[in-house]
């Protein structure tokens, strides 16, 4: 079939388009990427075809009209209205000067804070001075403990390192024993 030829309506359906596939496709052929034309191309080609359909139904449907005789010597051609009622020909349409005043509106007033509707039940409980408990009583004991590690733990630390410092004059004491004795 020549594309060219085929009837408007029938694109419309897609019973008669190409590219929509009938029947079972679980066999359907797969083409390799290098067999399908370029889509660019493929729209150059629609767009001449239907540039050439076009221009040869214009050719169909142009009816040849008469031309109107050239002017006779000292006169010459003109165009002139013929409408039932005329209307003054310009270049510009006319211009008006138009004036509106809008009535004085109030402002309207700021919209309240969206507050969600409550769902459950309020409950409330009331709690009395020393009813749940007591800091200075319940920190004191922790405070203690927290002390008495950090200076047992420091204590520890000051004996450690003078008795390092014990054996290092003894070991020097030693050496020059030694040294002396060599």
């Amino acid at each position: 079939r020549d594309p060219a030829l085929i009837d408007d309506r029938l694109a419309v359906n897609i019973m008669w388009d190409r590219r929509v596939v009938r029947g079972n496709t679980y066999a359907a052929q797969v083409l390799p990427a290098t067999a399908v034309p370029d889509p660019v191309a493929l729209q150059k080609e629609a767009e001449k075809r239907k540039l050439a359909e076009m221009k040869k139904r214009q050719r169909t449907r142009q009816v040849q009209r008469p031309n109107t005789p050239d002017a006779v010597a000292g006169r010459k051609h003109m165009d002139v209205q013929t409408d039932n009622f005329h209307e003054e020909i310009s270049d510009r349409p006319a211009e008006l000067e138009v004036e509106t005043q809008t009535d004085a509106f109030m402002d309207r007033p700021p919209s309240p804070l969206y507050l969600p509707k409550k769902t459950g039940v309020d409950r409330e409980t009331q709690i009395m001075d020393g009813d749940l408990f007591s800091f200075d009583f319940e920190v004191e004991p922790i405070l203690q403990v927290l002390v008495g590690k950090t200076l047992e733990q420091s204590l520890m630390e000051v004996l450690e390192e003078e008795e390092l410092a014990n054996m290092r004059a003894h070991q020097d004491e030693f050496d020059q024993i030694r040294a002396a004795e060599l």
